[in-house]
């Protein structure tokens, strides 16, 4: 017979490898209002059209709508629409044919107006989910989340209503549109206290990060990555995985550590599938899952925190 704690994680462990039969529509979506252009790509789950949740799917500084493909197939086989955006100007092009790759990450990374880029972008999709006429019925807006990597995880945050230094620069935030966040490789709030940062932030929140989860272009050490975490009242969890690096999370080509794919990915992906059917669903086994350290799905040396999630 399985063991009581192996089928507790079974559900969670069947969802994290790639779903390779679910469909992934490539689009373009242009926001006349900014005269840009946003290349997204679109997993459905294999069954049903809706009305589903949906995941708006962030990636990381010199990533694309390619990645974190193993979150969004994870995402779907759960029953979740997942929506990759990828941001011009903070995304593939900064490395492909550049001559310093860290000059042109450093200076994006500085760019304040590319960052307010990544804001509107969210903002923009999240308008278009309710205009394009092709998903009229096939989403539900109560359980709409955002995910994100790196700088995408700093976009969840702010989404989710980390304040901005020196005002929200006429956005409206937190979007409260937005019921749950994951932010992989979270980013500890500049230019504020913590405290004050993310005392707007309402939404229950998943983290995740690791325990050489350290980056060069903005000096952002591992231990600091547990900051947003401690510092939200609200609901959420924070995993820390023994030995994962910074590239362990992007699931991009160009971030090299390819063997990470098969170490965390499955972790990563089954920590996201059990924390929104907890939230989403008031899935009672995914609730207990997660409050016993998720037995069965994490490895040794791993650690699982949360709060408030019943």
């Amino acid at each position: 017979m399985m063991p009581r704690r192996a089928m507790l994680a079974l559900p969670f462990l069947l969802a994290a490898p790639a779903a390779r039969a679910q469909e992934a529509e490539r689009q373009d979506w242009t926001d006349p209002a900014r005269r840009r252009t946003l290349p997204v790509l679109l997993r459905w789950p294999e069954e049903g059209r809706g009305p589903v949740p949906l995941v708006l799917v962030s990636h990381g500084l010199g990533g694309s709508r390619q990645g974190l493909a193993y979150l969004g197939e994870a995402l779907a086989a759960a029953g979740i629409a997942a929506l990759h955006i990828q941001h011009p100007g903070t995304d593939d092009s900064l490395w492909r044919g550049a001559g310093d790759r860290r000059l042109a990450f450093a200076a994006a990374i500085g760019d304040a107006g590319r960052a307010l880029d990544r804001l509107q972008d969210a903002i923009f999709v999240l308008d278009e989910l309710s205009r394009r006429p092709e998903l009229a019925g096939r989403l539900d807006p109560a359980r709409l989340g955002i995910a994100g990597h790196s700088y995408g995880a700093w976009l969840v945050q702010h989404m989710l209503g980390e304040r901005i230094p020196g005002g929200d620069r006429g956005l409206v935030l937190p979007d409260r549109r937005l019921s749950a966040g994951i932010a992989l490789s979270p980013v500890p709030s500049a230019g504020l206290p913590p405290a004050l940062a993310f005392a707007r932030v309402k939404a229950p929140m998943l983290h995740v990060t690791g325990t050489l989860d350290d980056t060069w272009v903005d000096g952002t050490r591992a231990a600091d990555r547990r900051i947003p975490f401690d510092a939200i009242a609200a609901p959420g969890a924070l995993a820390v995985l023994e030995g994962a690096t910074h590239a362990s999370f992007a699931g991009e080509a160009g971030a090299g550590a390819r063997w990470e794919e098969a170490t965390f990915h499955p972790r990563v992906a089954g920590l996201a599938v059990a924390f929104l059917r907890a939230l989403w669903r008031k899935d009672p086994a995914a609730r207990q899952f997660l409050r016993e350290g998720a037995p069965g799905l994490l490895a040794p040396g791993d650690v699982l925190e949360t709060r408030g999630l019943g």
